[in-house]
């Protein structure tokens, strides 16, 4: 049986603890016996590709895709070579596109050029079981992503928190830091009403600025 690297990214080394036994053991007997996505190496992508400095947005979402090569360990990012995209991703895009007046070109679908600009895509589960949603909850991921919010919510930084569907907002309690910004609305899935309009991109944007930091160019989704 094949060992799982639990080791976190060094910039979130001094912040986070990951050394939690029970998750590795369950994990280490998952990806032996079932197929699991994200593959062992993405698992913590969210974190590699921003670093603890660098956050200035959290996007939550739920678990990862569960179908085959979809997940990237980013918050509902595929790679740019899935067709068709997700329909939750195609209404994000559709609402950068409307709030912010641009073009994305649809082929692109991985979102590492929003986490190049500070942007954390962050599941609440890391993990899932092929075709089977959920199936890596409450099996120790969430108090690990949760220490994450609490963390980041001590972050000397103001940070603006997304939160998208009642899933996500019920992780607002967790940050608990005054000087951040947390902006709620339904999820994106074409099953919620209310996503499309919501203005989350341009008053991310407008936050951002008024804190003197660089808004984020929405428009940029690939590297």
């Amino acid at each position: 049986m094949s060992m799982i690297n639990l080791t976190l990214p060094a910039s979130w080394q001094s912040h986070l603890d990951i050394s939690n036994y029970v998750l590795g053991k369950f994990l280490e007997t998952e990806y032996a016996i079932h197929t699991i996505y994200p593959p062992k190496h993405l698992i913590f992508k969210a974190l590699e590709l921003v670093s603890y400095d660098q956050v200035k947005v959290v996007i939550i979402g739920q678990d990862p895709y569960h179908q085959s090569s979809q997940a990237t360990g980013l918050a509902f990012a595929v790679p740019d070579e899935i067709y068709p995209k997700p329909p939750s991703l195609r209404r994000i895009l559709d609402e950068v596109e409307r709030d912010c007046l641009c073009k994305i070109d649809r082929n692109h679908s991985s979102l590492i050029g929003w986490a190049n600009q500070g942007v954390l895509l962050l599941n609440t589960i890391l993990t899932v079981r092929a075709s089977s949603p959920l199936s890596h909850s409450r099996k120790g991921w969430e108090v690990f992503t949760d220490n994450i919010l609490q963390t980041l919510s001590k972050h000397p930084d103001p940070i603006v928190f997304l939160l998208w569907g009642s899933r996500a907002q019920s992780k607002q309690h967790l940050i608990i830091g005054p000087n951040h910004f947390i902006l709620t609305a339904p999820h994106p899935s074409p099953l919620a009403r209310g996503f499309i309009g919501c203005s989350h991109f341009s008053e991310t944007n407008r936050i951002l600025t008024s804190i003197g930091k660089t808004p984020i160019d929405w428009s940029r989704v690939q590297l």
